[in-house]
């Protein structure tokens, strides 16, 4: 079964990353959840997403205010990474300015919804998987 693996900045990101897994799993999506900061524990990161890019997962990237967990899960593998930052009041909203400005050859999708990033994520897979593509299509109409 195809597989989202959602990656957390920090425990504070759960309830959101929640949010995202509760969809995926509407979807046919199985949703793996994992903590790991880009800037605390690279290499922690970096092991889980060699870990499970071998499965031909999407990756979803959910870390708020300095997102660099978003731009450095795309550097590191081949696989789709889908940024979804919790919305956060602080700094009137521009910290998602880190989660859209990557340095050349670093690509990751930025979608703000968690239900949207599961959605995306989805569309994603059932390229390959046409159980999923049939409930993507069911929903979206």
């Amino acid at each position: 079964m195809k597989k989202a693996v959602i990656i957390m900045g920090s425990k504070s990101d759960l309830k959101w990353s929640e949010r995202i897994a509760s969809a995926l799993q509407g979807l046919g999506v199985v949703a793996v959840l994992r903590i790991a900061s880009a800037h605390k524990a690279p290499m922690r990161c970096y092991e889980i997403i060699k870990e499970y890019e071998k499965e031909g997962v999407v990756f979803i990237t959910v870390a708020g205010r300095s997102n660099a967990l978003s731009g450095f899960a795309d550097a590191q593998t081949h696989c789709p990474v889908i940024a979804c930052p919790p919305y956060s009041d602080s700094f009137a909203g521009a910290d998602i300015f880190s989660s859209l400005r990557m340095p050349s050859a670093v690509a990751p999708l930025v979608v703000l919804d968690p239900e949207g990033a599961a959605l995306a994520a989805a569309k994603i897979l059932g390229h390959s998987e046409p159980e999923i593509q049939e409930r993507v299509k069911k929903i979206s109409g």
